[in-house]
């Protein structure tokens, strides 16, 4: 990296949850590269469209015994009330805190090659999420969809620690100049279940005002937020949740003035694979404005993508574009999950980038004008595109995925190069 600039950056801040001192100008000094890469950075992100942005998925999950939450390791550990220690692990990628301050990592019972303990970072800490943002304005990365599991809002402290993630992302888009978007995921909804998300909006659009942040992102005029887990089969099994659930909840957000994302299953067009075979999908994924189909596991290699771009990504445009609807596929740099589910380490491998960049070219070539990348902070499944270090923890039959000797940003620089390649 060259020299580096100061760039001040005045803002006021609008985050209703903090104190009213925080709606008082601060000025923020953020260390921006002088290259190339980051004179492009330097500029704020244009907050009205999605189209032409590659934005990320924001887990913000990471809990740590000692971090103020009393939610334990949740996130890192099986068991999140014992110790983060061998035999007690869920994740296959370990982060790189090298940049971190003392006050951002916490101690685990793992040890690294030179006998001295691993240290990972908590989603609560203010300091962490406001550095991840950096990091996106520094590479290029136009913004987040902050992940908001509608199944934990019925619990009040897993509630309040996704409320503290949230008011650390709006503080952190908000600096970096970033954009972010609420995304809920319905898994584990029971039927009836989607009145919390409406619930939660309302209570986000009307007494936090989220989206009179200048970092929220809109499209076409109007905030976007996004619904994740619509028409899934899981396993030839419907969710609890109904269509008609999700058609209802899909009117109230438009009757809200928003413009919707549905994340929807690889077969939606089709009504097969992992999609229920029930023509009311259709109808009901009609109603939105952005339609974003999961694509994780369901190609393997470079020639599964572009055989994948050809056959579903392609013709799906179409579809949207007869229905005036806009399409934002998912790309993902690889899979692991073997200490969550004790299945094969390195499941679909990285390839050193290469398979990440086929899929980004690939959605390029079809027509894609938007991307979605998963995940910014998800090494429990081994998505993670965020500072991950080649020195994990060793001994007592630990084992994790490295980056393959490749220096811990080169995700973060690849992703920022798919933003300017859809850019042009």
């Amino acid at each position: 990296m060259k020299h580096l600039l100061l760039i001040l950056v005045a803002i006021t801040a609008v985050v209703g949850s903090q104190t009213a001192s925080a709606t008082e100008p601060k000025a923020v000094a953020l260390p921006v590269a002088d290259d190339e890469r980051g004179r492009e950075a330097a500029a704020n992100v244009d907050r009205t469209t999605l189209t032409g942005k590659v934005m990320v998925g924001y887990q913000g999950w990471f809990n740590c015994e000692a971090d103020g939450a009393d939610l334990g390791w949740t996130h890192w550990s099986k068991n999140r009330r014992k110790d983060f220690a061998p035999g007690n692990v869920t994740v296959d990628l370990w982060p790189d805190v090298s940049e971190l301050d003392d006050d951002e990592r916490f101690v685990t019972g793992f040890k690294l090659a030179d006998g001295s303990p691993a240290e990972v970072f908590s989603s609560g800490n203010r300091k962490t999420v406001l550095r991840h943002f950096q990091w996106m304005r520094e590479y290029g990365i136009d913004g987040a969809f902050l992940q908001r599991f509608a199944n934990g809002l019925k619990d009040n402290l897993v509630k309040r620690h996704k409320d503290s993630v949230l008011s650390h992302v709006r503080e952190g888009a908000t600096i970096s100049g970033r954009s972010y978007v609420v995304m809920y995921d319905l898994s584990g909804l029971p039927a009836g279940g989607t009145k919390i998300v409406q619930d939660d909006w309302s209570q986000l659009r009307r007494e936090q005002k989220i989206t009179k942040d200048s970092s929220y992102q809109f499209h076409n005029g109007k905030p976007v937020v996004a619904v994740w887990g619509i028409g899934f089969n899981d396993g030839n099994k419907p969710r609890e949740y109904s269509l008609g659930e999700c058609r209802r909840l899909i009117e109230f957000l438009k009757n809200d003035g928003c413009a919707v994302m549905l994340g929807v299953p690889t077969g939606w067009r089709a009504l097969d694979r992992d999609s229920v075979a029930d023509p009311e999908l259709h109808e009901v994924l009609q109603l939105a404005d952005i339609l974003s189909p999961w694509t994780i596991g369901r190609y393997r290699n470079i020639n599964e993508v572009n055989r994948h771009a050809e056959r579903l990504w392609k013709p799906d445009i179409q579809w949207c574009g007869d229905r005036k609807l806009d399409y934002m596929p998912v790309v993902f740099p690889g899979f692991s999950w073997h200490n969550l589910t004790g299945e094969k380490l390195d499941a679909i491998p990285r390839l050193k980038g290469d398979f990440l960049w086929s899929q980004i070219t690939a959605a390029k070539r079809a027509g894609c004008e938007m991307l979605y990348v998963a995940m910014f902070d998800e090494v429990d499944e081994g998505t993670a595109i965020f500072k991950c270090t080649n020195e994990p923890p060793v001994g007592d039959g630990a084992a994790f995925l490295t980056y393959e000797g490749l220096p811990s940003d080169h995700y973060l620089k690849l992703v920022g190069k798919a933003g300017r390649l859809l850019k042009k």
